[in-house]
């Protein structure tokens, strides 16, 4: 059920807040960040934080909500001829979505399960790994990935290639995205693609 947006204060607004938010959160860890924190970052009351949402953990789903939102987009359509395209095509997206929403992506791998909101995150991101690996299956049933790969593992570490990209992606001192997307891209599957010569004796053993 989508939780109504509250009318927030003059010159304050859910977005603004939300990114202060995810920024206190990143720091000093959600457990360890009170309202009264977050309303001392802000320079504003308490009441002007409920104005807007009504508790901490609100502003903990809204916020690894957006995260999620644009990895599902992105998994859920993936654009391509060949599985493998998919495949890539999702990889790509995936680096995108993590340098376009980095505070937030970087909240989301970091949620531990000990509330209901991180459940429902930590549940949410293993729907994504489902959907990742079968990609992984079509790609391998249509030649283009080794027969021999475990599309489970394979997908897992797919993606932790990607969210690994959080402990060091700094937008001032890294390459353009779609750059960073090709470099991973061919870093990660090119242990993963069947050769033609693989291809020719049966795949590999």
């Amino acid at each position: 059920m989508t939780t109504a947006v509250r009318r927030g204060r003059p010159g304050y607004d859910l977005d603004s807040l939300l990114r202060v938010a995810v920024a206190v959160f990143n720091e000093r860890g959600y457990d360890g960040t009170s309202m009264e924190d977050l309303a001392a970052r802000l320079g504003i009351s308490k009441s002007a934080i409920y104005h807007h949402v009504s508790s901490k953990t609100e502003l903990l789903r809204l916020a690894v909500d957006r995260a999620l939102d644009a990895l599902v987009a992105v998994v859920s359509q993936p654009q391509g001829d060949t599985a493998v395209d998919r495949l890539e095509s999702v990889l790509r997206g995936s680096v995108r979505v993590l340098v376009a929403e980095l505070p937030f992506v970087t909240l989301l791998l970091r949620v531990r399960g000990n509330t209901d909101a991180e459940r429902r995150a930590l549940t949410r991101r293993r729907e994504l790994d489902l959907m990742l690996t079968a990609l992984v299956q079509d790609a391998v049933a249509e030649g283009s990935l080794r027969p021999d790969i475990d599309p489970a593992l394979t997908a897992r570490l797919l993606f932790g290639t990607v969210n690994s990209l959080i402990d060091w992606y700094r937008p001032a001192r890294a390459p353009r995205p779609g750059d960073l997307a090709d470099a991973l891209v061919d870093f990660a599957l090119q242990g993963l693609r069947l050769t033609p010569l693989d291809a020719a004796v049966g795949g590999t053993p």
